[in-house]
C-alpha cells in the first residue's frame, strides 16, 4: 500500500493554513516517504528512508541536548497518540500489527542492552529483557497504545543504528526477519503520523532540524 500521493495532495490543499515550520517538516517527511515507496524490494534503503521520514517529522533543534534521541521520539509519539482522535493508531496496533509487533519485541537482536553486554561478554541483558517483556505483556493486555508504540520504535531505532552506522551488510541475510517486520510497521505508521500532524496544525511542533536559510 502506498500513501505518498494522497498525503501530498492533502498537504497541497491545506498547507496555506499551516506554519512554515510545520510545512517544512511535512514537506521533508513526505519527500523521504516518496523515495521509500519507490524503492521496491531494496529493504535496507527502504527502511532507512522510512526512518528519515519519521525523523524529519519529530526532530527538534540540534542544540537541544537534554534528551536522548529515544526520549525525543517517545515524547513525540505520546503527543501523536493524544492527538489521534479517531484511534487509528490503536486500531492499527491491535487489529493489524499485533502479531508483527509481538515478534519484533521478542527479538533480542533489536534490543540495545543485548549489544551493550555482548561487547563486554556479559549476560545481564537477559534479566532486563525479561523484565521489559513483562512490562510489554502488561501493556499488551491493557492495550496501552502509546507505551507499545514507544517500545516498538526504540527497537526499530536499534535496527536503524545497525544499518546507518555500518553494522549490517547491504542485502545481507542475518537481519532479514526483523527488517521485514520493521518495514511492514513503518510503511504504515509513518504516513499515519504525518497525517495526524497535518490534522493538528495548531499544535507546537517545534523548530525543525536545519531550517532553510536564504542568503
Amino acid at each position: 500500500m502506498q500513501y505518498y500521493n494522497a498525503l501530498k495532495e492533502k498537504h497541497r490543499l491545506i498547507r496555506e493554513k499551516h506554519s512554515d515550520n510545520l510545512n517544512l517538516r511535512i514537506h521533508r517527511a513526505l519527500s523521504w516517504l516518496k523515495r521509500a515507496e519507490e524503492l521496491g524490494e531494496d529493504k535496507d534503503l527502504k527502511f532507512v528512508c522510512l526512518w528519515v521520514s519519521f525523523n524529519a517529522a519529530y526532530a527538534h533543534e540540534i542544540s537541544d541536548l537534554e534528551l536522548s534521541e529515544i526520549q525525543h521520539f517517545s515524547l513525540f509519539l505520546e503527543k501523536i497518540c493524544q492527538l489521534d482522535q479517531d484511534k487509528r493508531l490503536y486500531q492499527a496496533i491491535w487489529a493489524k500489527f499485533s502479531h508483527s509487533i509481538r515478534i519484533l519485541l521478542d527479538n533480542h537482536y533489536v534490543y540495545q542492552p543485548f549489544w551493550n553486554d555482548y561487547r563486554q561478554g556479559k549476560t545481564e541483558w537477559k534479566e532486563k529483557f525479561l523484565a521489559q517483556k513483562r512490562v510489554i505483556n502488561i501493556a499488551l493486555a491493557n492495550q496501552e497504545t502509546c507505551k507499545i508504540l514507544s517500545i516498538t520504535f526504540s527497537r526499530l531505532y536499534t535496527l536503524r543504528n545497525q544499518i546507518v552506522h555500518g553494522g549490517a551488510t547491504w542485502n545481507g541475510s542475518v537481519n532479514r526477519d526483523q527488517l521485514r517486520d520493521a518495514i511492514n510497521l513503518m510503511q504504515y505508521f509513518v504516513p499515519l503520523v504525518i497525517d495526524i500532524m497535518m490534522d493538528n496544525p495548531e499544535e507546537l511542533w517545534g523548530e525543525p532540524h536545519y531550517p532553510v536559510v536564504k542568503d
